[in-house]
């Protein structure tokens, strides 16, 4: 028994030294771990709210335990960061050829390459939209972020517009993987000064790896603890809401981009308004009720549309040719509508914005 520790043992280091020997001395985008098996989806789930000035956000990640052979979910969390005008890069799994390669965070003046990742709540895919450093503060952008204006005053609202559809795939390359590079202020990122993850960061990490229930074959892709609003803080976590797409152990867990409107999830609910005004709140909170439920009938309305062309496909006994150009009109529509849905919820929220209260730019 003994034995074959020793031979797992040396096997996993030496597949880790064969990795860590591409690592630059001067770089902190430093690579982890190794694996053939692609981490499951990123889990939908809310943002806690900010606990107080000066923390930023870290978005979750799949980690992976050689010890327990699986992945476990690292929630998301609120940290403060080593010094002033420093920024979180996050962690991201690539493919390396034949095998999937973790790529460690870090924390410098600008936020480098993170695989293309849609983490959500300002990053998603390329650099940093939840907020920026001026005269030595944060200021927070509210349209992607969680922040009670009543306690942190340093915030702006603007709303950042994405023209594609954001999916859950967790890892950039491979089979299914998101199919992006670094661009050049990414390549300049990677030169910067680095620090690895804080104290804070490492515990927090630990903690995931120790508790069962965070490891993918438990909790099928949905934890129940997705993001923390301290490092370490489990009691009282925000679980995901569901899963990014079906968890299938042992395969590449990647997500199918919706092509139909039934396969769209419903509509997350916002954050319920919190401006410090009762009245204006609920004025607020009656808009997005509005929105929320003529968004919903949209989905159905198109929903029911697809449904009635296909029964038409087959009571006409449709050729492959037919099939495949109404599936590429859904697909279409499907995208347009989602699009058009969140033009339209940036637009409300960049009404609803506190006024006085931004000096800048740039969110979700």
């Amino acid at each position: 028994m003994n034995n074959r520790l020793l031979v797992r043992s040396l096997l996993i280091s030496i597949s880790i030294a064969l990795v860590m020997v591409t690592i630059s001395a001067t770089s902190f985008a430093q690579i982890g771990v190794s694996i053939t098996i692609g981490p499951p989806a990123l889990p939908v789930y809310e943002q806690p709210p900010c606990p107080a000035e000066g923390y930023l956000w870290t978005p979750g990640y799949w980690a992976y335990d050689y010890d327990a052979g699986d992945y476990y979910w690292v929630p998301g969390t609120w940290v403060e960061p080593p010094q002033v005008g420093f920024l979180w890069t996050p962690a991201y799994w690539g493919w390396g050829g034949d095998r999937f390669i973790f790529h460690e965070g870090y924390w410098g003046p600008h936020v480098g390459f993170y695989g293309g990742i849609a983490y959500g709540y300002g990053y998603f895919g390329e650099g940093y939209e939840g907020g920026r450093w001026d005269n030595g503060r944060f200021f927070y952008n509210r349209s992607v972020n969680n922040i009670n204006v009543v306690n942190i005053h340093n915030v702006y609202n603007t709303t950042i517009v994405h023209t594609t559809v954001v999916n859950r795939v967790s890892y950039n390359g491979g089979n299914g993987g998101i199919n992006a590079r670094p661009r050049p202020e990414d390549e300049i990122a990677e030169r910067d000064r680095h620090i690895g993850a804080v104290a804070a960061q490492t515990e927090h990490m630990q903690a995931a790896r120790n508790d069962r229930q965070l490891r993918a074959s438990v909790n099928q892709g949905r934890p129940p603890i997705a993001a923390t609003a301290r490092p370490g803080a489990f009691t009282g976590g925000v679980p995901a809401r569901e899963a990014g797409a079906p968890y299938n152990a042992g395969r590449n867990n990647v997500p199918r981009p919706p092509t139909e409107a039934r396969d769209l999830q419903p509509h997350t609910r916002p954050n319920a308004p919190n401006t410090g005004n009762p009245k204006l709140d609920q004025k607020y909170q009656q808009q997005q009720n509005k929105l929320y439920q003529k968004q919903e009938q949209d989905h159905q309305r198109l929903q029911q549309q697809q449904e009635r062309e296909h029964q038409q496909l087959a009571q006409r006994n449709a050729d492959d040719a037919r099939k495949q150009q109404v599936e590429q009109r859904h697909a279409q529509q499907t995208q347009q509508m989602e699009q058009r849905h969140e033009q339209q919820f940036q637009k409300m929220e960049s009404r609803q914005q506190p006024r006085g209260q931004s000096p800048g730019r740039e969110k979700h």
